[in-house]
């Protein structure tokens, strides 16, 4: 680019000197170039562009966008931002509850298409006999996580002799999904995974637990949390109902609270009366320590309590 610049500026001097003696020649009168003479447009617009700072021109033209691995000039990785923003388009809000002897997420069960079974639309997936996936996202993306999950849970129960803890799987989809961003040749998942168990360390105090994983590869425990659309409606929501459930003067919040509450929230924040067959519930008891799908009935039961109370 130095050169190109040294070049144009060279035959630009060239041609005004050429200019200037014709000019000479022609009316016998010695003239010097004038320094306020109007250049040619187009050398103009070149030689304005090969000034420019080559940083400005790529911050002003926002191509920070179009690379994963490349961060902009305001520290952010627009790629991963795109990703969470495809979560919260995603048409769905999922919802996830943690209690004092269980824990709970609820999610809608809608299908895309009328001709489409809304059965096949699953968004709860048992990953092993006591842990339970709930995912808020693209759907091939978390068919794709989800036999993953598997796959790792069965190998550390080969290797271990005993069912993978909630916590390390949710540390290891985090650290899956971390990798998606440090490689421009991958694609960030554009879904946000629940995941709900026992820590069952010690046998007379079991504790629930339920962690979220976002596409970043970030992940936490959390007493209650929520994803996809009206996912700030519901958190705020959310807040509110578990200030009593938390603290130091907490109560305890039983698996069939936890259940109904999850309910509740999904109703109030989409303004929707729902029918059993509308929404799915995956909870997990200390008790027993096994993961499994509410049926309708069950789901009917607890819309039935709600309608009665409130």
């Amino acid at each position: 680019p130095t050169g190109g610049l040294l070049g144009l500026r060279t035959g630009r001097s060239w041609l005004t000197q050429s200019i200037g003696r014709r000019e000479e020649k022609r009316s016998g009168e010695a003239r010097e170039p004038s320094k306020d003479e109007d250049e040619p447009s187009a050398c103009s617009a070149l030689e304005h562009s090969l000034d420019e700072d080559p940083f400005t021109m790529s911050r002003g033209g926002g191509n920070y966008d179009r690379h994963l691995t490349i961060f902009s000039p305001e520290g952010r990785l627009y790629q991963i931002e795109y990703a969470f923003k495809a979560v919260k388009s995603c048409g769905y809000t999922t919802i996830g509850v943690c209690g004092t002897d269980g824990v709970a997420f609820v999610t809608q069960l809608k299908a895309p298409d009328k001709l489409i079974d809304p059965a096949s639309c699953s968004h709860i997936y048992t990953i092993s006999p006591s842990v339970g996936m709930l995912t808020t996202g693209f759907p091939a993306d978390a068919r794709s996580i989800v036999q993953k999950a598997r796959q790792e849970a069965a190998e550390f129960r080969f290797k271990f002799g005993y069912e993978m803890p909630c916590d390390v799987l949710a540390k290891w989809l985090a650290d899956n999904n971390q990798v998606y961003t440090q490689h421009a040749y991958m694609r960030v998942m554009a879904v946000e995974t629940m995941l709900i168990g026992i820590n069952d360390d010690d046998e007379d105090n079991k504790k629930p637990m339920l962690y979220k994983v976002d596409p970043a590869g970030y992940y936490a425990g959390y007493h209650a949390s929520c994803a996809g659309t009206k996912e700030i409606e519901c958190n705020n929501w959310l807040e509110k109902k578990m200030k009593t459930f938390l603290g130091e003067s907490k109560k305890p919040l039983s698996l069939t609270q936890a259940v109904r509450m999850g309910i509740s929230a999904l109703q109030s924040v989409l303004s929707e009366d729902f029918k059993a067959s509308q929404i799915e519930v995956g909870v997990v008891s200390c008790t027993d320590n096994v993961f499994r799908k509410l049926t309708e009935d069950e789901i009917d039961d607890h819309l039935v309590a709600i309608s009665e109370r409130d």
